[in-house]
């Protein structure tokens, strides 16, 4: 006679979870196989010509510093500094180096002895060297940021909070390690961040609620949403014609200069994908919470059918469209209030603001998003629903209730 596996076992926990260990399995084989295919071999050739690394250094001395307080920038400085660096990292590790330091408002800043920075190593065929210090290096900094919130969530979060890091560093593994070098190659901008995206949501939901029903319907209100954020993105660039090249950042130029170079980036894409990359994280929260409501709402009255579900799903859904709709929009708006001050400053007209393209690309990307999240709630609502009343337990008949006979006793005089 067989023996019962403990349900608290590591056992009865790996019977449980098979089908997202499986799902987790492949999402990693696929993964690899796509970094094997895009992993560049390296040039073991000596470098030879003109060439420039960044490494970091330790400023060891300050030699001269003509850094004053700029008048319009108020707390920053401009000027020059003259140092003595130490390299630490590359070929010229543990080599001090004279170097300039550049200080302006926009771009790097004042350094003083034992300041950790980023150095530009410029080295030129005949020899010389040219140091220069490119920012101050901000990676401890940083670490310590990042540190703090991995610490704050999962001391509330605990186990969930815990997952959602995972899914998180998984996430931006994929925007680097995948998605951007996939675009460098020349595949499509579009379909690429699309099929990405889909990935991503795909794993998150495994990790955060495993291959369960509510997650399976949250997958597919996610995907369904973004792209329907997608292809109204696409139809509003086009009808405003505006695309990735009108976004009105700095960026672009250098992008441009890749395409000149060779390098076959899909530039004009990157608006709507963009809207894409923008909508997942709000759209994965609403079709998450409709999912998991409608689970709870069919557990507590299993006898609901498809229409009673989806409207359950539609009224909870509604009093979540206002919030995340300002959230949405009012991210845009952060992101380019550098630009609506300045163009606001210069004191334009009506016909002047509104028809420019600056205008044109927030307004696309902003209502793009909330389209998609938008419709991700009767999405989500309606695949919840099908699928809970396709899925539901049968209930047993109801037993008739007998008449109990009437005891005898003596009447009230």
């Amino acid at each position: 006679m067989k023996k019962a596996v403990p349900e608290k076992s590591i056992f009865g926990w790996l019977r449980r979870s098979w089908p997202s260990l499986l799902v987790l399995f492949l999402a990693a084989l696929l993964f690899l196989g796509v970094r094997l295919a895009l992993r560049e071999e390296r040039d073991t050739a000596e470098l030879a010509g003109d060439y420039v690394e960044y490494e970091r250094g330790t400023v060891t001395a300050l030699l001269s510093d003509s850094c004053f307080s700029d008048p319009v920038a108020e707390g920053s400085q401009r000027g020059v500094q003259d140092l003595i660096v130490e390299a630490e990292t590359g070929q010229y590790a543990g080599t001090s180096f004279s170097a300039k330091n550049y200080v302006y408002p926009m771009y790097g800043g004042a350094v003083k002895e034992g300041d950790s920075v980023s150095l530009i190593i410029s080295t030129y065929a005949s020899g010389e060297v040219f140091v220069e210090v490119f920012q101050y290096n901000r990676i401890t900094p940083l670490l310590i940021v990042v540190g703090v919130f991995f610490l704050v969530t999962v001391l509330v979060g605990r186990k969930t909070g815990l997952k959602s890091l995972i899914s998180l560093v998984i996430m931006v593994l994929c925007l680097f390690l995948i998605l951007i070098p996939l675009l460098l190659r020349g595949h499509s901008t579009v379909l690429t961040v699309f099929l990405v995206c889909a990935y991503i949501t795909v794993v998150s939901f495994t990790i955060l609620g495993g291959l369960r029903r509510k997650s399976l319907c949250a997958m597919l209100g996610t995907i369904a949403g973004t792209a329907f954020a997608l292809l109204f993105g696409l139809f509003a660039q086009a009808i405003c014609r505006v695309n990735g090249y009108n976004t009105g950042s700095e960026a672009v130029g250098y992008l441009m200069q890749l395409r000149a170079d060779g390098v076959p980036l899909g530039i004009k894409g990157l608006l709507a994908a963009g809207v894409v990359i923008s909508a997942l994280g709000a759209v994965m929260d609403v079709a998450m919470s409709i999912s998991s409501a409608l689970e709870e709402v069919h557990a507590a009255n299993p006898g609901l059918g498809f229409r009673a579900l989806f409207r359950s799903g539609m009224n909870i859904g509604q009093d979540m469209v206002g919030t995340m709709t300002n959230t949405l929009i009012l991210a845009f708006l952060g992101s380019s209030f550098t630009l609506i001050l300045y163009l606001y400053s210069l004191g334009l007209s009506f016909y002047q603001l509104l028809p420019s393209a600056y205008i044109a690309v927030e307004v696309v990307s902003g209502i793009a998003s909330s389209i998609g999240m938008i419709l991700a709630i009767p999405l989500t609502a309606a695949v919840s629903a099908a699928m809970l009343e396709r899925w539901k337990k049968p209930q047993p008949p109801a037993q008739p209730v007998q008449a109990q006979p009437a005891k005898k006793g003596k009447k009230k005089p």
